[in-house]
């Protein structure tokens, strides 16, 4: 993997918690690959929305 899309996982990554400062979020999206973004973004969807399906089928199980 390039480091471009590296750092793209991590800037997803850190979007999706929600903390970050204003400065370095700028300065990740300035170095970026807009398609990157759009990549990880949705892996990091797609991986939580599976992780949720998975945790509720091992609750209702019990």
């Amino acid at each position: 993997m390039s480091s471009s899309f590296l750092r793209s996982l991590r800037t997803v990554a850190w979007s999706f918690l929600g903390i970050r400062k204003n400065s370095e979020s700028h300065e990740d999206l300035a170095r970026v690959n807009p398609v990157h973004i759009i990549g990880a973004g949705i892996a990091v969807a797609a991986i939580f929305v599976i992780g949720l399906i998975l945790l509720v089928n091992w609750i209702v199980a019990k």
